[in-house]
């Protein structure tokens, strides 16, 4: 079992940064590939970053690539988001994501969630 806390998240003007962090329990984690989603309101979940559990491969929503950068430590047993000239699209809950089985992209594929942190960008 896992459990995922994410925190972070808060209120920035667009072109401002934030660090997103998620903090897991369990003793696996170094195994686990990890991923973030954010959802805004009325819309669906969309993928964000994930990151395999060697840190050899990241990926990338297109909407981040070159903004947005997904590292972990294992060692904390945390992962984190660092996001980058922030835009007012990218206002949603961000979620933690852990233990993908199948593609990285859907959320489907992963097995524990966090409860999210609320990320605001105004213009």
């Amino acid at each position: 079992q896992v459990q995922l806390v994410e925190s972070g998240g808060g209120l920035v003007q667009a072109g401002d940064s934030l660090r997103l962090s998620c903090a897991a329990s369990g003793r696996t984690f170094s195994s686990y590939a990890m991923g973030w989603f954010r959802q805004a309101p009325g819309k669906e979940r969309e993928f964000v970053a994930a990151i395999s559990w060697s840190t050899r491969n990241t990926y990338y929503a297109s909407s981040v690539k070159g903004r947005f950068t997904i590292s972990r430590d294992n060692v904390k047993k945390t992962v984190y988001l660092q996001m980058n000239s922030l835009k007012p699209e990218d206002t949603a809950v961000y979620y933690c994501a852990a233990d993908v089985t199948g593609s990285y992209y859907l959320s489907s594929s992963y097995n524990y969630w966090g409860q999210g942190t609320q990320v605001t960008v105004s213009s």
